[in-house]
């Protein structure tokens, strides 16, 4: 995991594909707080949890001017399934090439029962209206997670 992005910095751009057919990218979403989580995989227990109490809050984001993007390698098709079994309302992006999990630092090796693997790492970056690394979580806990990330929207200060 090469690149360390930290309050302050500006966010990398990127231009993805999203579950339902769309695309997601950062200049779509300039003037809004841009809360951008990447996670390892659709449909896992930690992966499904996550994205369900993002969706459980996600009109509370949106009232505070906030969009929701999940990022994971999965493929569209697989996001679109995902979403569907689950109820989920928030944008599901695919970085099948890896080019958004490099340039965000969160793809690198992992270990699981002693077995290394390349993988992505659960990250949160909240991103400001002016495109600026706000708020950085790594290593992210799925239990209150979700309620941490709302209270940093929040503390952003008035639309």
């Amino acid at each position: 995991m090469a690149k360390t992005l930290k309050p302050g910095d500006p966010a990398p751009p990127f231009d993805l594909p999203t579950a339902g057919g769309g695309r997601v990218s950062l200049a779509s979403l300039k003037g809004k707080r841009v809360v951008l989580y990447f996670y390892p995989k659709d449909d896992t227990p930690g992966c499904t949890l996550e994205a369900l109490n993002f969706t459980e809050k996600a009109r509370t984001f949106t009232n505070l001017g906030a969009a929701i993007v999940g990022v994971s390698r999965d493929s569209v098709a697989r996001h679109e399934k995902f979403a569907e079994k689950h109820g989920l309302s928030v944008i599901l992006a695919s970085d099948e090439q890896g080019e958004v999990t490099e340039a965000y630092g969160v793809w690198g090796e992992k270990t699981l029962y002693g077995r290394k693997f390349m993988g992505i790492e659960r990250a949160t970056f909240l991103i400001d209206p002016k495109g600026r690394i706000a708020q950085v979580w790594r290593k992210v806990r799925v239990p209150g997670h979700v309620e941490d990330v709302l209270a940093a929207v929040k503390n952003l200060g008035p639309r």
